[in-house]
Order: C-alpha cells, then structure tokens, then sequence
C-alpha cells in the first residue's frame, strides 16, 4: 500500500500522474471525481467552497431517534420531508430497564404515523443492512444518525452524524460543510485465497488512521482492481472507511453494483459511476489486493492491527506490547492480561463473533458456514454466534444450507442485533478475548465495566479466519492456508419479509395520530444562551492519545436511557472518570442559581472567591448577570467513534460549556458539541490548568458573534487573587453554528427562528 500526499491525478480510469507532471491541467479539474459530482447535484448554495447540503434521505436507530424526534417536534416540525427510516437494532432486546425500550420503539412507530416515516420493527434488519436492501441509490445522499452510515460501495454516498445534523434536515435546513478534499483509493489486482473484506478494511485503517491521511475527507475508490470484488465485498470494505476518520465514501459502480439492485428489485436505482476521464484527488492510496493477508486488529482499536502470521510469530512480544498500551487507559484501577491467552505456543481466544453491518452479510456467513462444514467449535469454553443483518438474508441461508452447516458445526445463529458491536450483547467473560467480524474493538466496548473491576476485550477479524480459528476449537488460525472448498452462493432477496411487517407511510404524514409517550421519554431541559462571560471549572482531564465517544458517554445498558436526558447524563464519563458527574453537577448548581436571580456564590464552593479574584484583576465588569457558570472537559483528541450525539449532550445536560483538546477526532463529534451550544476550544500548548481550576473567559459572545479564532482567557488563582493568562483557539464557525452557539443550543436556535 502507498499513500501519496501530493495532488494526483486519474487519466481515464487507468493511468495515476503527480500533479507537477501532468502538463494539461485546468482550474477546474478537482470536479472530475464522482465526489465532486454527488456533492454539487446536493448544494443548495451558489458556492462550490461552502456548501449547503440537503440529503435525499434520513435514518436512525433506537438509541438516537427518540432524541432526533423530540428535538424536532419542539421546533415545530409537522411532517417529515424526506424520508426518514427509523430501525430498531441497539435495544431491540428490551432486556435492561423493563419498559423502557419497548417504549421507544413504540414511539417510534407513532412517530412514522404520524409524520409520515418508515418503521422497522426489531430483529428485522440492522440499520444499515435494511438502507443498503431498500434505500440506497446511485448519485444519492444519505444522511443518519449512526457513525458507521456507508453505502458508497452502492453508489451512495451517505455520512454518519449526530442528532442534530438530523434535525436541520427535518426541519428543511441544510448540513454546512467546506467543500471536502477527495483522497482516491486505486485499487489493483485480486485478493488471495482466504482474505475477506475485513483484511482489506483493517490494513487501509492501519495505514490512515494514525497519520489523519483521511481524516473528514471522501474516500473515492477507483481503478481495475474494484472488479475483482463482488458487492458484499466491496459493502464490508466500506463500512470500516468510518474507522479511518474519513467524511464519507463513494465507489464507482459497475454491472456487479448494477446486478445487486436487480436481485432487489431497484434497477431503476442504479447508474454507472466513474470519474472523469481527467480527476484531480487531493491524494491518492495506491492498494495491491494481492498484497493483503489475513489480519488482526488486536485491543483496543481498529488500527492496531497485524497478520495474523505475523501475530503467531511473535506471540510474547506483540501481546506484550498491547498490555503495555493498555496501561495509559486502565492505569493500575486493572490487571490486562493478553499473554495467559497463550497456550503451548498458540494464542487461544475464548468467544467468535459475527454480527452486524460489517460481519453480518450474506457472502461472509455462507463462506464461513464452507469453512466450517464436516467440522465443529468444541464442547469446551469457545463459543461461535452468528447475527445475520437482515431477516432476508436469514431466510436465505436457511433455504440455501448454510445455516444448517453452522448448527451443526457448534455455531449459535441469532437475529439482526448491533449488540455485540456496542456492548449489549455476547459480552465475553471477565478477562477473556473475543474476535469479532464487527466494526469496533475500543475499551469496554464489548460490554465489560472496569469500574466493577471487569475487563474483557476485543480483536478484529474476518469471517473467514474466525471460522478458520472456530474449526481449531479457539487457537488463532489463518484462512489463506485452508484446505477447502468455497462455492460460489446466488442470493435471492425476499421482499415479501419487510412488506408484510415493517411500516411505509409512503412519504404521508397523519396528523390526527398520537404520539406515544413511555414514562422514560423526556423532554430537553431548558438551555441558556452564551453569556458575556464565561467561568468554566475543569471537571475532568484526560491524557490519552485518543477518547472514543464510548468512554465520553458509555453504550452497552445505558443506551435503555437515551431517551430520558437527565437519566443518561448520570452515566458520563463513568468508566473514565467517575468524578466527573458530581463536579460537573456542582458548577451546574451555581449556574442555576444564577438563571434563577439567587446570587451564585451562595451556591458553589470557592465561587465568591473566584469572582472576586476576576473583578479585582482588570474585570470588575464581570457580574452574575453577564458571566454565566459551567464545566469543562480537556482530553487530547475526543470523539473518536460512534456519531451518537449523547457524548456531547450529556455533558450540556450537566452544565457543560466547553471542550478543551489539542485536537477533535472526528468532525461528527466537533458538530455535536456546537449543536449543544458547547464551545470546541483548542490549545496545543503544554497544559497550564489542571482538574479543579478554574478558568475565566471574557467577552466570549461578542467573540463568536465577532468570529474571531482566537480568545484571551484565564487560570484563575483565588488562593493568590490572581490571573495568569493564556490563548485559546477554534476553528472557523459557520454563520448557522455562531449562531446556535450564542442561542444556547441547536433548539434555542430554532426556537428564536420560528421553528419551521
């Protein structure tokens, strides 16, 4: 794999020129890409920089619609104007919070009568699944509220964001982005035996996600090699592009892309997508399909990744050094134990899942099910749990045999469920392993609790190695070196599964229907607009490398309270920093009691001292009525991961203002805070504030309002009465995002606005 950094250029498909040495170029050749083309059909603005994105459709799970809905009915929303799926595959067990998650599926059907949705009921399809099966379309856009929304193998190109991006579109607003850069993924040659999408998706992930190469770009994929690919393959590529931190993604189609709408009845939603015959990318990746074996993304992220031979190679050294790694996130609160997984000189893992939008298509399960036929799993600890991502594609391994090669071989079959993906469901015993054709193996991710002194963990693999592994009772083992035989499956799509259960309103909205409201479901509270002034407690301070949004605001069982914002709020930053929820409830007091009229100092610890020491020092301006009370997080890099924008509104709900990082991970996470009138801070500087500070931030509206990038604020030092200076940073506002961000709140902003 090569990554070329400098402006590159694609000559008819085929030939890759540099820039400075093609000697035709014009102006506009950056809008030959497929990106540049989708992009630009989508912009409501005259300005090929700015754009004003309106999406062709919208969709959600039940950890976010309810959220999304709510959000939306307070501005006013009467219908929805494009539509907008709601699916229900994170909680559709209801196995935590008695009825709280049946509630919110129940809501959600109300909510699709009555503003003219499209309703998926549980255990039917994971989200993305039913949007590839049903919704995808060449040259379209879609827009949801789950990080992993990817279908440019399809010829869509979607993008992943948090609620709020949602809610602008619902209520005819647009999604504001500077126009991308575009990075060309040149595919060549074809993969070797044993190699799933999977090995391809973790090696670009381990080549891009450390160096930020495509970081809130568009992955554009091209070249010879993408015809060697079936569909699903090219599908379990794509859904990891999330991993590398990329914007979005879009494939060039071809008679396979066009073959998969005829088995689903859409041919009319296919046309064939290339490049122009002259495109400039902003970069290019070079990939050899050949070059790629069999691999493993060991704990605790999709980009630690190696080959599975050169893992068992180097069982002590590699393992070793993952428990070191593990040591800046666990510290000494637990013992991390990878090497007692080696066992006569083999790495034994205890649990295989596959499961969801990246494991559980048709082509994975059937090839696994070839792996494992004439053989079995064992009696012993290793467990196999196969989650299909649709109820069509669980028919159809039925009816074609794998499925009864899977049974027989050990394997457990189970419905669609996101569970395993996110910590709800086959959560492995207290210090066991599990590989996964999943799309995530972040802390905790697979459910334990480091907090009750749990840990268990997670590798990522392909479908075919973890059969590979399952067929030798648990110890890693390469599909490349197999001795079987894989048969090449026909895959026949019944719609009649999805037109006899789940809800289409056809686009028609029935205002005389009732929402559904379980006694969980609770409004937003009230949010204040950005005062003059701010005085920000640092409530917790985070030094990872990188805080993933499961560690800001875990998943798992907490997702049964997503929609009940105060509930959730009690879980924020739990398996980080416990302390966090009762610091940042304590400045919330005093910002109430300042809402409220009461003088705040009678309400917060160090607060009269606090103020008096910003008076005193050159601020005696400063007062209850213009200087608003708030709490603060710093980390390195946040907002890694899922779009769920729970990571940011939980810490709004607990009285936050700010963030503080050296840089955000994701701009999903960024857009979040600033939907939740948070303020994303910059500082790159060797830290001169720590936990408990407290920090003075003056004229801070008028410097949004002003949009300014720069502002002056303070270490505050009441024991000393003094102020010690230092410069924050931000990134350039969008006029929407100043705007929402001096309301309060993405609702306050709509609400000031008439709603619709």
């Amino acid at each position: 794999m090569k990554l070329r950094s400098e402006k590159t250029y694609l000559i008819n498909g085929k030939e890759l020129i540099s820039e400075k040495d093609y000697q035709y170029k014009k102006a506009d050749d950056y809008k030959g890409t497929m990106a540049y083309q989708i992009l630009s059909a989508h912009n409501k603005s005259e300005n090929d920089e700015k754009l004003n994105i309106r999406f062709d459709s919208l969709t959600s799970h039940d950890i976010t619609y309810v959220g999304i809905i709510q959000t939306a009915r307070a501005s006013g929303l009467t219908s929805f104007p494009m539509p907008y799926v709601l699916t229900n595959c994170h909680n559709s067990l209801c196995a935590v919070g008695g009825t709280i998650n049946e509630d919110d599926h129940v809501f959600g059907l109300s909510a699709a009568k009555k503003y003219g949705g499209i309703y998926v009921p549980p255990h039917q399809a994971v989200i993305h699944q039913y949007e590839r099966e049903m919704m995808a379309k060449c040259g379209a856009m879609i827009l949801g509220s789950d990080s992993h929304t990817r279908y440019g193998a399809l010829g869509t190109m979607a993008i992943g964001e948090g609620g709020p991006e949602l809610v602008k579109q619902l209520l005819n607003q647009t999604y504001d982005i500077d126009y991308p850069e575009v990075i060309g993924i040149y595919m060549t040659g074809k993969p070797r035996f044993g190699v799933g999408p999977q090995d391809v998706a973790l090696n670009i992930i381990k080549e891009v996600f450390k160096n930020g190469f495509v970081k809130n770009k568009v992955m554009e994929f091209v070249g010879p090699g993408i015809a060697n690919l079936s569909t699903d393959f090219r599908i379990g590529i794509d859904v990891m592009t999330t991993e590398t931190t990329c914007l979005s993604s879009i494939w060039k189609t071809d008679e396979e892309t066009e073959n998969f709408f005829r088995i689903h009845g859409r041919e009319d939603d296919y046309k064939e997508l290339n490049p122009k015959d002259v495109a400039l990318y902003d970069g290019m990746i070079e990939l050899d399909l050949s070059e790629i074996k069999p691999s493993i993304a060991l704990p605790f992220h999709p980009s630690n990744v190696y080959t599975i031979d050169e893992l068992n190679e180097n069982l002590e050294d590699i393992l070793y050094d993952v428990e070191e790694k593990a040591k800046i996130s666990f510290g000494d609160k637990i013992e991390f134990n990878l090497r007692n997984k080696i066992h006569n000189g083999k790495l034994l893992v205890d649990q295989a899942v596959i499961a969801g939008c990246a494991g559980g298509g048709f082509e994975n399960i059937c090839t696994a099910s070839d792996i494992l036929s004439n053989s079995e799993t064992g009696n012993d600890g290793f467990t196999l749990n196969v989650y299909p991502a649709s109820m069509p594609i669980y028919k159809e391994i039925i009816r074609n045999g794998a499925a009864e090669k899977l049974i027989e071989a050990g394997a457990v079959i189970k419905t669609a469920f996101c569970g395993p993906c996110f910590g709800a469901g086959d959560t492995p015993s207290n210090n066991a392993l599990s590989i996964r054709h999943s799309t995530r193996n972040f802390p905790n991710r697979e459910g334990s609790k480091v907090q009750n002194g749990q840990i268990s963990s997670v590798a990522l693999m392909d479908a075919r190695s973890i059969a590979a592994t399952s067929a030798n009772h648990g110890y890693l083992t390469s599909a490349e070196y197999l001795d079987v035989e894989l048969n090449k499956y026909t895959y026949f799509f019944d719609s009649k599964i999805y037109e006899r259960r789940v809800f289409d309103s056809k686009g028609k909205a029935d205002e005389n229907a009732d929402i559904v409201l379980g006694p969980n479901i609770k409004d937003w509270p009230k949010m204040s607009p950005l005062p003059s002034n701010l005085i920000l407690k640092v409530v917790s301070e985070i030094h990872d490398p990188v805080t993933t949004t499961d560690e800001l605001i875990p998943s798992g069982e907490t997702s049964s309270y997503r929609s009940n914002p105060e509930g959730l709020s009690e879980f924020t930053l739990s398996r980080k920093d416990p302390e966090y929820v009762g610091l940042a409830k304590e400045i919330r007091e005093v910002e109430r009691a300042r809402v409220r009229g009461d003088h705040p100092c009678e309400y917060g610890e160090n607060i009269h001292d606090v103020m008096h020491t910003v008076k005193d020092n050159g601020f005696e301006n400063a007062s209850p009525e213009n200087t608003g009370f708030g709490s603060l997080i710093y980390a390195v890099k946040p907002g890694d991961g899922s779009a769920r924008e729970q990571a940011a509104s939980c810490q709004k709900v607990l009285g936050g203002w700010a963030n503080i990082a050296s840089e955000y991970a994701t701009k999903r996470y960024r857009s979040n805070l600033i939907n939740w009138g948070m303020l994303p801070f910059i500082y790159k500087d060797e830290l001169c504030f720590h936990k408990n500070d407290y920090l003075f931030v003056p004229d801070i509206a008028t410097a949004i309002k002003e949009g300014r990038n720069e502002f002056d604020a303070y270490v505050v030092n009441y024991n000393e009465h003094t102020l010690s200076p230092f410069r924050l940073k931000m990134d350039p506002l969008t006029d929407r995002e100043k705007e929402i961000i001096l309301s309060g709140c993405l609702i306050n902003y709509n609400s000031r606005k008439g709603g619709l």
